[in-house]
């Protein structure tokens, strides 16, 4: 089965730094309101990686001045934040809308897409950015985006959010194997974001020598699981793989680094526990992943 989009504009629900990034981006190219706690005039300041500040003005509501009849919904909050934004925005929306997911972690998208009437597609994306004050973001870092269905489903509109997205400059493409796209992410993620929360640093001070023994154990008990859970290894090997997004991300701040800092509660849950829920399902011992566990800020 394929869906299109229909006419309307494209919502971003979550005013963080990634809904922040995508609503730069996508200012020129699409119609589009960002959705957060508060309404604003003032316009977005994007910082590019290359250090070029630009100001857009964008419309930025609150969800329940929401504009009717979107053609999709771009969910940016953290995980845990997904269920309680998308119960507000729902009475302002029809109940086929596609959804894109954004979230780390792998604890909303099967609930989601089992649940949901309209379209469900999640996303997982190395893009680095970072909250700069009440207006401003920037976009610390290049990556790549992939985008599909967890059962390979909608693939018209998977093909058409990802060719916009690949427009604005967001390297991004279609895929039918999101679900391993979502577990690669995770081992990224796991590798990462406890670390840098938990000293404070950006992405590329986790290569110094203090750092990379850690990371290469907890990549080395990550592999241990995904082998078990039948997920196939990039083609450059998941050292590999996560080093890359450290060097290409090395001026960002990790979402959870900007969370601990913001006082605001992590994404521990979503990003560590599914790793340990099927290192128990497969009866591995993981005693770095339990420790990173018990040591990240919750």
């Amino acid at each position: 089965m394929s869906t299109t989009p229909s006419a309307g504009p494209w919502l971003i629900l979550g005013a963080g730094s990634l809904g922040r990034l995508l609503a730069c981006r996508l200012a020129s190219h699409v119609e589009l309101a960002l959705l957060g706690r508060q309404a604003s005039r003032e316009p977005l300041l994007l910082t590019d990686p290359e250090g070029v500040q630009s100001a857009l003005g964008i419309a930025r509501l609150r969800i329940d001045q929401a504009p009717p009849t979107p053609a999709m919904v771009h969910i940016t909050t953290k995980s845990h934040a997904v269920e309680p934004a998308l119960r507000e925005l729902m009475p302002h929306i029809a109940p086929d809308t596609p959804l894109v997911l954004w979230q780390n972690g792998y604890q909303v998208q099967q609930p989601l897409t089992r649940r949901w009437p309209g379209p469900v597609l999640c996303a997982t994306t190395s893009e680095g950015a970072y909250v700069d004050g009440a207006d401003g973001v920037v976009h610390a870092g290049h990556g790549h985006t992939f985008i599909g269905h967890l059962d390979g489903e909608h693939s018209a509109l998977a093909s058409q959010v990802a060719s916009v997205l690949d427009s604005t400059g967001l390297a991004s493409e279609a895929c039918t194997d999101i679900h391993r796209r979502l577990w690669h992410k995770l081992v990224v993620n796991a590798a990462i974001n406890p670390l840098a929360a938990r000293h404070r640093i950006a992405n590329g001070r986790l290569r110094e020598p203090a750092f990379r023994p850690r990371i290469e154990a907890i990549v080395a008990e990550s592999a241990t699981i995904m082998d078990a859970e039948g997920i196939a290894p990039p083609e450059s090997g998941w050292a590999a793989m996560v080093w890359r997004v450290i060097e290409s991300t090395a001026g960002n701040r990790a979402s959870m680094l900007q969370d601990v800092l913001a006082g605001r509660p992590t994404e521990r849950e979503a990003i560590l526990a599914p790793l340990l829920e099927a290192a128990t399902r497969h009866g591995l011992d993981v005693p770095v992943l339990q420790r990173l566990y018990r040591d990240t800020p919750d």
